[in-house]
């Protein structure tokens, strides 16, 4: 390898001096429309930084002197948007949710609208099918099994201001006490016997039978129905929020459940508890709602 430059004979070219067994290098320049579309993107990167949010500093970037943001851009189009659907969104708000399905389009604003606001905020708990987790106590909102109501006047109102919530005074409230702290091992044994021959699990047991109706039929009534006032579940049904077995009953007798539920109401506005709340109702296992008229 040499390092001398000379001029190649045949092309006429400067060469680099540098030369590998014979072959030479050739220092050809670059095409002319290369370098001054190179100097144009270099002119346009300084003119981009200059208008748009470009270097990084501590905490942000510059913003560029025609202050442009993606965020401002999404804020935007959602203005947009909400200005174009404010006339349905105000009748959503005024309407009276237990007619709402009579009105066509209104109703099938509110639940396209609800499917959204479900998929973003509830979906993390209830999945994104709304079948619920059973580990975790989440309920299944497919099925007819409501602790609260399943009216849709219902569903606005646990949505709006959740389920044993210390964030808002008017949350649905109820407490099941631990009995394991009451009860000895053979009685809360005989009890969750009991428990689950209401729903034809297991044969019924007298001790548990009289364990049940001095304890337990307070809340969830003598046959074990349930009191939704208390939000306190059936439990002939065979649908269990935090499973049916054995060891699953005996835990929760003896440890007592108590599962909370944010409010959404000030976070989503009423419109989209409105929403929400119309896509839930019909998932499936929403009930007709009582006391309307036409």
């Amino acid at each position: 390898m040499t390092d001398k430059k000379r001029i190649d004979d045949e092309t006429g070219t400067e060469t680099t001096g540098h030369n590998w067994d014979g072959i030479e290098e050739l220092n050809t320049p670059l095409p002319r429309w290369w370098l001054w579309t190179f100097y144009a993107t270099i002119v346009w990167g300084i003119i981009y930084t200059i208008l748009y949010p470009a270097w990084p500093l501590v905490s942000g970037t510059t913003r560029g002197i025609l202050d442009w943001t993606t965020r401002g851009e999404v804020a935007a189009q959602i203005e947009a948007v909400n200005l174009s659907n404010a006339e349905m969104t105000q009748s959503l708000i005024e309407v009276d949710l237990g007619v709402l399905e009579r009105n066509e389009a209104l109703h099938r604003f509110a639940v396209s609208a609800g499917a959204a606001v479900f998929r973003t905020n509830c979906s993390q708990c209830h999945g994104a099918g709304a079948a619920g987790v059973q580990a975790a106590g989440y309920p299944n909102l497919l099925d007819d099994a409501w602790l609260w109501g399943g009216q849709i006047t219902d569903i606005a109102d646990t949505v709006r201001h959740g389920i044993r919530s210390e964030d808002d005074p008017a949350t649905r409230w109820s407490a099941m006490p631990a009995f394991g702290e009451m009860l000895s091992e053979e009685e809360i044994a005989a009890l969750t016997t009991h428990v689950r021959s209401l729903s034809g699990l297991e044969e019924a047991d007298p001790q548990g039978a009289t364990l049940f109706a001095d304890q337990c039929a307070s809340c969830h009534g003598d046959e074990g129905t349930g009191d939704r006032t208390l939000g306190a579940p059936d439990l002939t049904d065979a649908i269990w929020l935090y499973g049916g077995t054995t060891e699953d009953v005996t835990y929760t007798i003896e440890n007592a459940r108590f599962g909370v539920m944010p409010p959404w109401g000030e976070r989503l506005g009423e419109a989209q508890v409105r929403a929400v709340a119309a896509y839930v109702h019909g998932l499936g296992g929403g009930e007709a709602q009582v006391g309307t008229t036409d």
